[in-house]
């Protein structure tokens, strides 16, 4: 947005006195303005022999050379950092990397258990934020349900995801996360009556694909499997901890479709830990696995995550307030990048062929659906404009 100069700056400052005569009173901010936009009518008539224009001449301060008098109208100043909303998403996409490779790292703490100190780092967050903003612990009554099954899918995703990074290779566990974008679309045609076209629909089935390739199975591939972490029984329930884990996720997102503006994020986020905090303790409970971490490090690498996520959650955020949620989507496809740099240099684990091609299947539909969403969002909005 242009910024009009006042008085105080230095194209606002009174001439100085020329021949004896007295220096002409400062003008007001729309007195300069008035007379900017009368330079700017007369531009294209003649011009003075000194180099101004008719509606100057015999002025002790030539508008012609005022800063905003050679202004196209309508220019807007652009951002200072161009590309930076997208650094924000690869840093994002880093430190969300690398809490998976630490989680990775922990060997006496189950994933439930991991979950849990997640979720209280995150209250401990949030908390400030909604007493800051006053929004209430509970939200407006006709969103609650909608709030109630946000914090279960969510934090079921999380849950899911955390125990399928602890038995699967890491790559494939973050590709099979990445296809929640082609199921979004999906549950959004279903529950949402958006538009579901041939091109959603090949996406799917290249994400399925895509998923398969990475999840092998014996009726496909025959009994001999390489390539996987332990046995094929822990493979196998991790790409199915993964696949829910995705749907869960794209659930969430329809859901805030559904409540759209009128909930503040803050309070989502609160349900989110709140609700996964219960879960994750009803379900150690359950399972009897809950255990203090024995060693020092895995006290660490805990703080570690819930610090990693934090961070990933903050900088993903920023990126959506100066980006484009296209190209935030595009460039968030770094996650499969590092998780496959990572979990060759600290893992020591090379990812077979049949982990490429899928990653690639997954990788090219999530995008897909991402630049087509992109451009329509950017079409309704020129139809909008006009």
């Amino acid at each position: 947005m242009v910024r009009h100069l006042g008085s105080g700056g230095g194209g606002g400052a009174a001439a100085l006195p020329v021949g004896g005569q007295e220096p002409a009173p400062p003008r007001s901010e729309e007195e300069d303005a008035g007379a900017a936009g009368q330079h700017r009518q007369c531009q294209a008539g003649a011009q003075e022999p000194g180099g101004g224009c008719s509606c100057c001449s015999g002025s002790s301060r030539p508008r012609c050379r005022l800063p905003w008098a050679r202004k196209t109208p309508g220019t807007k100043k652009k951002f200072a950092f161009p590309g930076l909303g997208l650094f924000y998403t690869i840093l994002s996409a880093f430190l969300f990397s690398v809490a998976s490779l630490f989680l990775k790292k922990i060997e006496d703490v189950h994933s439930v258990e991991i979950s849990a100190f997640r979720c209280v780092f995150q209250m401990a967050f949030v908390l400030p934020g909604l007493i800051y903003y006053k929004t209430g612990f509970l939200g407006p009554k006709g969103k609650r349900v909608f709030l109630f099954f946000r914090g279960f899918l969510g934090s079921g995703a999380m849950i899911l995801l955390y125990y399928a990074f602890q038995v699967m290779p890491l790559a494939d566990a973050t590709v099979i996360t990445f296809s929640s974008p082609v199921f979004t679309s999906l549950l959004a045609w279903i529950f949402l009556k958006e538009k579901y076209s041939l091109w959603d629909l090949l996406f799917t089935l290249f994400t399925i694909t895509g998923v398969v390739l990475i999840a092998r199975p014996p009726f496909l591939f025959g009994s001999n499997i390489t390539g996987i972490e332990g046995s094929y029984t822990n493979h196998l329930k991790g790409t199915i901890a993964a696949v829910i884990s995705a749907v869960s996720t794209a659930s969430t997102f329809v859901i805030l479709r559904k409540m759209g503006k009128s909930v503040h994020y803050f309070l989502s986020i609160w349900y989110y830990a709140v609700i996964g905090l219960i879960v994750c303790i009803v379900a150690l409970f359950v399972i009897d696995e809950w255990t203090l971490p024995y060693c020092g490090t895995d006290r660490f690498l805990l703080i570690l995550i819930g610090l990693l996520g934090l961070g990933g959650q903050i900088f993903l955020t920023k990126a959506l307030q100066i980006e484009k949620a296209g190209p935030v989507a595009i460039m968030k496809t770094m996650d499969v990048v590092f998780a496959f740099i990572l979990q060759i240099l600290f893992l020591n684990h090379l990812p077979t062929w049949w982990t490429v091609g899928g990653a690639l299947c997954v990788v090219a539909s999530s995008s897909g659906t991402a630049i087509r969403k992109w451009q329509q969002n950017s079409k309704k909005a020129k139809e909008n404009e006009i």
